[in-house]
């Protein structure tokens, strides 16, 4: 198998060490970071998000799976960066008020930089006066990602997306929710952009958002 292939498998089975030592590998062997990203990484997360969807591995797995990827992502993002690759789009993403979980928002957020997408977390329990902060500080900001994992912290969903609308910046971004509790039926009532009912389904639809 060749170096990408080897890595790509790494990351599916969640080896660490191996996926960072098969990146720089990779690199020494003159392959250029997108390449590694588009041919080893994607692919790895798009087949552990096929064996999560068909219930062959569970949260536990796919997250120390995205670790392995991180392992990779935290070689490449420097060169990336330094090379001037331009990312495919912004986003920024953060656990709701109220809300202390950030396990499915973390791989969210791994899911969606593994689309080459640039995305600030802003961590659990963000007022909605947070995101309307950020958002005003940051305009190139383009989706905005709100995960709630308690039935009882859903309506601050909705109080952030009215915070959004009534500071005048609706229009400016695309709003995605998810979470536990979280229904279509529901990001449609308030207004939400899109649903995603699990990470690998959240990347896929940022990257369908930036790149329709």
């Amino acid at each position: 198998m060749s170096t990408l292939e080897d890595l790509k498998q790494a990351v599916v089975n969640a080896k660490r060490k191996d996926a960072a030592a098969l990146t720089q590998q990779a690199l020494d062997e003159g392959h250029e970071p997108l390449e590694i990203m588009d041919d080893a990484l994607v692919p790895a997360m798009d087949e552990v998000g096929a064996l999560f969807a068909e219930n062959k591995i569970y949260v536990p797995q796919m997250l120390v799976a995205a670790r392995a990827m991180t392992a990779s992502l935290d070689i490449l993002k420097p060169l990336m960066a330094s090379t001037g690759a331009e990312p495919v789009g912004n986003a920024v993403i953060g656990t709701v008020a109220g809300d202390m979980h950030d396990i499915g928002k973390n791989l969210v957020r791994i899911m969606i930089e593994s689309k080459n997408i640039k995305i600030d977390d802003l961590g659990v329990d963000v007022t909605p006066d947070k995101f309307v902060e950020y958002l005003k500080e940051h305009p190139e900001c383009q989706i905005v990602c709100l995960s709630a994992l308690l039935t009882t912290t859903m309506p601050a969903i909705s109080s952030t997306i009215q915070a959004i609308t009534d500071a005048g910046l609706r229009d400016q971004v695309k709003i995605m929710v998810g979470g536990a509790p979280v229904t279509a039926e529901f990001a449609e009532e308030v207004g939400a952009d899109a649903f995603t009912a699990n990470a690998t389904e959240a990347g896929n639809k940022a990257y369908e958002l930036l790149t329709a």
